[in-house]
């Protein structure tokens, strides 16, 4: 196990909380293997510091490092830039081009944020990760590369599986180590660490006395909920530092610089059906004819059970008008028909021995949406032979929400 005291110091890592001292010792220790990994945490954490670690207590020190933005790439032109391309490739390609992974063989490669890429890409990746092996644009020769990877994501990489827009088989590849680095609302005490040693930062880089706090500010800036961490810490310093000419800060000085600060942050009440409100008024239109047309057939058949309690048997004079048969067959056409000022004596009911047979099937037709959806997914595919790309442009949807969709219903395609 590597000194963790000269790692901070080096890395220029501040603070004691439990959880990040664990996450610089698991970087430690899987530094000198080849293990990819898998760093997770928010925005603002600091995750860009680990790979650093753990590139230069591992064997490849001495090695490329290079660092990705996936998310600061176009999907256009993602691949060249990971794996090169060759002239001609594609529109611009006036030459050929060493990808990263040809640049960092023997090395490191970080991707931040490799959440953000392609399917397409991830499927390169996942062939790099398996046998070390990948091709550039525009050809189809296969090259070799030693590449370490080590990956790191702001957003729950299983939330985006669910949706589709990762692959299950290249999470569980990169996240043989996973490493989470805690947020900074978490973290207690080390955020008047950071604050101090940002403050002295700022007050040597702008030549006036540093800034610091009163017991109330103190409160205040340990109740934040931090939503942009370190970096917004840090930022927030710096603003202060420039901006106030008083040294020492109250709480009503710092609240002004913290962007929507309602005191301790409560946990939200989040109802469970929001995600359920209708998203348009054809939607709710949909809702209150289906409503209606339930309570028209418990009204059929609230009445068919009165007349059957009957002494004797009912049955409905045919062809007339004003009959409760027919005013049932109105109804069903047009529910805003039905005449509030019809006589009862137009019923002109008979009585007959014989049971009323009612030879009209009545089939109730389903009208939920996700039932809708279902059929009109399933007949897309039928038409198109289960071609995905063609039933997602027949239904007007991309093919990710398609694919989405039929993971959502477990549809067989």
């Amino acid at each position: 196990m590597k000194d963790l005291h000269n790692i901070k110091q080096r890395f220029g890592i501040i603070g004691n909380y439990e959880g990040l001292n664990r996450a610089i010792d698991i970087a430690a220790q899987v530094a000198p293997t080849d293990l990819s990994v898998l760093i997770s945490g928010e925005s603002g954490t600091g995750k860009e510091i680990f790979p650093q670690v753990i590139h230069n207590y591992s064997a490849r020190k001495h090695g490329q490092y290079i660092a990705v933005n996936c998310g600061a790439i176009p999907e256009g032109t993602i691949d060249s830039e990971l794996f090169g391309h060759e002239k001609g490739s594609f529109t611009g390609a006036t030459d050929s081009r060493k990808g990263y992974f040809e640049v960092a063989d023997g090395g490191t490669i970080f991707l931040d944020e490799v959440a953000e890429l392609p399917l397409s890409t991830q499927v390169r990746l996942l062939r790099v990760l398996e046998a070390g092996e990948f091709m550039k644009v525009g050809s189809s020769k296969v090259q070799k590369t030693n590449v370490r990877v080590i990956a790191a994501s702001n957003v729950e990489v299983p939330g985006a599986i669910d949706e589709g827009r990762f692959r299950e088989d290249l999470f569980y590849r990169l996240n043989t180590v996973p490493i989470r680095i805690p947020a900074l609302r978490d973290r207690g005490e080390d955020i008047f660490l950071l604050f101090r040693k940002f403050s002295v930062d700022f007050a040597e880089k702008y030549r006036m006395p540093a800034i610091r706090l009163d017991g109330e500010a103190k409160n205040l800036l340990l109740n934040y909920s931090w939503p942009g961490n370190v970096r917004q810490l840090k930022n927030i310093t710096e603003q202060i530092s420039i901006i106030e000419s008083e040294r020492e800060i109250n709480a009503a000085t710092l609240s002004n610089y913290l962007p929507e600060y309602g005191g301790v942050k409560l946990p939200a009440i989040i109802r469970k059906d929001d995600n359920r409100t209708f998203a348009s008024e054809r939607e709710l239109l949909y809702k209150i004819l289906f409503d209606m047309k339930s309570d028209m057939n418990d009204l059929k058949k609230l009445v068919y059970d009165l007349l059957r309690r009957g002494e004797t048997d009912i049955q409905f004079r045919e062809g007339n008008p004003g009959s409760l048969k027919n005013l049932f067959r109105d109804t069903e056409r047009d529910i805003s028909g039905i005449d509030q000022e019809t006589d009862p004596a137009d019923f002109q009911l008979q009585p007959v021995r014989k049971n009323i047979q009612d030879t009209e099937e009545i089939t109730e037709e389903s009208l939920s949406l996700s039932d809708k959806e279902v059929e009109m997914i399933n007949k897309a595919l039928e038409k198109y032979k289960g071609k995905r790309k063609l039933a997602a442009q027949e239904l007007g949807i991309s093919e990710r929400t398609l694919y989405r969709k039929i993971k959502e219903y477990g549809i067989e395609s």
